[in-house]
C-alpha cells in the first residue's frame, strides 16, 4: 500500500449468471456486493441473468458503454458445463485480456480445491476502459477472487501498480 495515495471508490456492476437463482436468493451476488461495499466501493447495478449468451453480451455491453461504471464483475458460468457461456459471451467484447488474472486465480484455487481448479475458466480484461472480471459462482471462489485479486487491484493505493489508473 502506498500511504500517500488517496483511496478512489469505484462504481461497480455485478451480475450473476444462473438458471436457478433469482435476485432474492443470489447469495454469491450478495457476498460480492458486501465485500465491495466493505472495501469502500459502490455497487451501482446488480442483476441475475440466465445462461443466454446474447442477453449476457447485451447487458455487459450496455454497462461497459456507461461512463459511470468502471468495473463489471460477473459470477457463474465459468466452468465446463454446456450451458456455461460466460467466456463465449464476453471475450469478444474485450479490448485486451488480462491473462494473469485467470492464471493466478487457478493457482490460488488449487490450494482450496486441488486439480479441480483447472476446470475454472475465470478471466478478466479491459473493454472501453472498464474492467470486466468473470469469476465462478460459488461463494468461496468469488470471495477468493475478490480478496486475493480484485480487491487489491481495485485499490488505488496498491503498489507498485493497480487497475484503477486504467479505468475511466
Amino acid at each position: 500500500m502506498k500511504a500517500n495515495k488517496p483511496f478512489k471508490p469505484l462504481n461497480i456492476a455485478v451480475v450473476t449468471f444462473s438458471d436457478k437463482r433469482t435476485r432474492a436468493d443470489d447469495s454469491t451476488g450478495d457476498l460480492l456486493q458486501k465485500l465491495m461495499e466493505n472495501d469502500g466501493h459502490k455497487v451501482v447495478e446488480r442483476e441475475v441473468l440466465s445462461h443466454d449468451k446474447y442477453q449476457i453480451r447485451a447487458l455487459v455491453s450496455q454497462w461497459i458503454a456507461r461512463e459511470d461504471i468502471q468495473v463489471v464483475v460477473t459470477n457463474g458460468g465459468t466452468g465446463f458445463a454446456l450451458d456455461n457461456v460466460t467466456q463465449d459471451a464476453l471475450m469478444p467484447l474485450l479490448d485486451c485480456h488480462i491473462d494473469g488474472f485467470g492464471e493466478l486465480f487457478r493457482q490460488l484455487s488449487f490450494a482450496d480445491i486441488g486439480t479441480s481448479s483447472v476446470q475454472s475458466r475465470a478471466f478478466a480484461g479491459l473493454a472501453n476502459r472498464t474492467l470486466v472480471a468473470a469469476v465462478p459462482g460459488s461463494g468461496g471462489a468469488a470471495q477468493l477472487a475478490w480478496d486475493s485479486l480484485l480487491g487489491p487491484q481495485l485499490d488505488s493505493r496498491q503498489g507498485p501498480c493497480n487497475f484503477v489508473g486504467h479505468l475511466s
